[in-house]
């Protein structure tokens, strides 16, 4: 990388971490564009140039997170023995890490936003569901080919965890409990186990 490259990417960097700290301080909706130009003293054309919307922005902060996760995720995931053990470590993570995160708050907001999105932005929340769907298929397919889970259809056992997560995280949050991790747990069961009776089985954890 020469000179200018590292110049436009320490501009691009100090535009994203202000942008952040924002965001995580008001919230996607109340932050503006002018608030991000003023705390950086880059121009909007400047900004616009490496992100090319506010949504852009967003969504670059966004797509950091994921792979901040993923790292995290992987730095331990040898912790765990067995695919079951793991989808319960996946819950533990998301409840004490994402559950109050503000972006998660702010996720939340932008994609219930009534504002149109671009081409380009669509296509980039596209992905990061696609990326999300490929890394719980391959854990799921992991588990049946160690014989932990039956031989299902992985891509809709994917699609229906990825589902189950999403929707714990908002009925949590409007719900208030105070004991989340035991829903996350209890949700893990039910998916692994069902909820039909099974003579002579005891699937308590």
């Amino acid at each position: 990388m020469n000179k200018k490259q590292q110049q436009s990417e320490d501009t691009k960097r100090r535009i994203a971490e202000a942008a952040k700290a924002l965001i995580m301080q008001k919230g996607y909706k109340s932050t503006s564009i002018e608030e991000i130009v003023e705390a950086t003293g880059s121009s909007k054309g400047n900004i616009y140039y490496h992100f090319k919307s506010k949504e852009g922005l967003f969504l670059y902060l966004i797509e950091e997170w994921d792979l901040e996760w993923e790292q995290k995720w992987s730095s331990k995931e040898h912790q765990y023995t067995t695919i079951t053990d793991k989808l319960y470590g996946i819950a533990d993570q998301l409840v004490f890490d994402d559950l109050n995160h503000p972006f998660s708050k702010a996720l939340d907001e932008f994609l219930n936003s009534s504002e149109s999105m671009s081409e380009d932005v669509e296509q980039r929340i596209t992905q990061i569901i696609r990326n999300r769907l490929e890394f719980n298929q391959k854990m799921l397919q992991q588990g049946i080919d160690q014989g932990e889970f039956e031989n299902h259809n992985v891509e809709h056992l994917s699609i229906i965890f990825e589902s189950l997560i999403a929707g714990l995280s908002q009925m949590s949050q409007m719900a208030k409990l105070d004991n989340v991790l035991a829903l996350y747990h209890s949700a893990i069961r039910v998916l692994l186990y069902g909820i039909a009776k099974k003579p002579g089985m005891n699937n308590g954890r």
